[in-house]
């Protein structure tokens, strides 16, 4: 009896990704994708992959973003046709913007049913439209014409590691029969030769840019090391924010965002951008009003903000260095505290350099930039479109990587993806949800339309109050619920293991 050609394919294609390294995979279920479904099955109980299986696809997507975020390896993510692709937009498009690798292996009907009504069938070819690195529509297998697998799965990973890495998708179409048990996909392994792919080389680019004390350094989100080690070198006062990867060392200033604010600020004429500055308004101005210089992202793409940018470069290299009296004013700030100061900087104080901290994109990280010490620690967050969509889901996929996670979000951002509860597939986590309740959407108070609004039109277009039971929620889906009321509740919860929600009232 001859092979199924859908089935054959499958096995091809997923034990090409593994021959050339890719472990990680996460799949919704779906008639259409039985195929890819059962070839990695097989190869996940020959233990050759990990797979985590995800009710839904928007659930499953960030997940399998923040599995990539934390570990720096692609995730590849299985899907039927239809609505299902759909549901992964909110995560390729935080991948687009984050250079986060997600290969996206999307089943579809084949093309000769597109615009003919047939069920469950879309455009799913430019769905995504500019935000991928690569889209391949692939013709159905055939059994005299089978898709080159080996030349897809390359072509795949060079486009998801390449100079700036992204979001990749494989279009799939198959016909029926849609599966067999045949090939075994961990037998057609067995016979691929195991290259780990590398991804490609490119020239670095340097500029030299002279420093003096009117300068300063500013990391946002996926600056890196290079940011603290450029502020060493040059002796500059750091402003970076909690996700960059650079707060750390006396030359992080904490409470920069009121001091830019004020006199100290005004003296700054000069900064040198690492990363993708997201959180304070005071950052926003002062490039806006400043000579700027970018150190370009390999994640975070091109930032040039104020369209006044004097030049780009992989590497920026101080001339002269600062006066010590600069960086000194600078850390003599004053820094405002209340409840969520409090809350923010337990939480940081908390988390060891052994264990993750993924902020939800609420007040609470905004809080944190204002006020956290300077700390080395794995700190997260979706900072590439700075939605709160999938902030669950994120911390479970960043937790897989082995490490005891938190995730400090509000209680809106928790209420969005309440869904991502669902602990089913992800076998056994040290992940904890610490929930800052103020009862709805008081970032907007910091904003334009809070001076000008009745309070009763406030609060329903925006602070959004809701009734839902975070403790009833956690219960449902199975985690540990506990509440604090302050700092010194809050402290022993924080070595809670397992499945955990905390609930602080602000």
């Amino acid at each position: 009896m001859s092979k199924v050609p859908s089935q054959v394919f499958a096995a091809d294609l997923i034990s090409e990704f593994v021959a050339l390294g890719v472990t990680n995979f996460f799949l919704s279920p779906g008639a259409r994708s039985q195929a890819l479904a059962i070839a990695v099955g097989q190869l996940a109980q020959a233990g050759k992959v990990e797979l985590t299986v995800v009710l839904d696809e928007r659930s499953m997507s960030f997940a399998a973003l923040g599995r990539a975020l934390g570990s720096g390896s692609p995730s590849v993510l299985i899907t039927t046709s239809g609505t299902a692709v759909a549901n992964l937009h909110p995560a390729v498009l935080e991948a687009n913007h984050s250079g986060i690798p997600l290969i996206l292996l999307t089943a579809d009907r084949p093309k000769v049913l597109r615009n003919k009504g047939a069920n469950q069938t879309t455009q799913q070819p430019g769905i995504f439209a500019d935000v991928l690195r690569l889209m391949i529509d692939v013709d159905a297998p055939h059994i005299n014409s089978i898709p080159n697998a080996s030349n897809l799965a390359r072509q795949a990973l060079s486009h998801a590691l390449g100079e700036r890495p992204g979001p990749v998708q494989l279009n799939l179409q198959f016909t029926e029969p849609l599966s067999a048990a045949e090939p075994n996909a961990a037998e057609v392994l067995s016979e691929e030769t195991i290259q780990i792919f590398q991804g490609p080389q490119t020239p670095i680019s340097e500029i030299d840019v002279v420093v003096d004390d009117r300068t300063v350094a500013v990391a946002g989100a996926g600056a890196t090391l290079a940011a603290q080690e450029f502020a060493e070198k040059a002796n500059l006062p750091l402003f970076a924010e909690p996700s960059s990867g650079a707060r750390f060392s006396r030359f992080a200033i904490k409470g920069y965002p009121k001091q830019i604010a004020g006199p100290l600020g005004k003296e700054i004429s000069r900064v040198i951008v690492f990363g993708k500055p997201t959180l304070s308004r005071a950052i926003t101005n002062l490039i806006k009003n400043s000579e700027v210089w970018v150190q370009k992202s390999r994640t975070h793409g091109h930032f040039d903000l104020g369209s006044n940018s004097l030049g780009f470069a992989d590497q920026i290299n101080p001339i002269g260095r600062a006066n010590d009296a600069w960086l000194a004013s600078w850390l003599e700030g004053e820094i405002e505290a209340d409840s969520r100061t409090g809350l923010v900087q337990k939480v940081w104080e908390s988390t060891a350099e052994s264990e993750q901290l993924l902020f939800g994109a609420s007040e609470l990280i905004r809080k944190a930039d204002q006020v956290v010490s300077p700390k080395k620690i794995a700190a997260f967050s979706n900072r590439g479109l700075s939605g709160i969509d999938g902030t669950i889901a994120t911390g479970l996929g960043l937790s897989q990587n082995g490490k005891q996670t938190r995730v400090l979000l509000g209680d809106l951002t928790f209420l969005h993806d309440a869904g991502s509860l669902n602990r089913s597939g992800f076998g056994d986590l040290d992940i904890q949800l610490v929930v800052g309740n103020d009862n709805g959407g008081q970032i907007f108070k910091n904003l334009e339309m809070a001076k000008t609004l009745e309070e009763n039109m406030f609060e329903k277009l925006f602070l959004t109050p809701q009734k839902a039971s975070i403790e009833q929620l956690a219960d449902a889906y199975g985690w540990k619920y506990f509440k604090a009321e302050s700092e010194a509740e809050l402290e022993p919860l924080l070595d809670q293991k397992g499945f955990v929600v905390i609930e602080y009232s602000l």
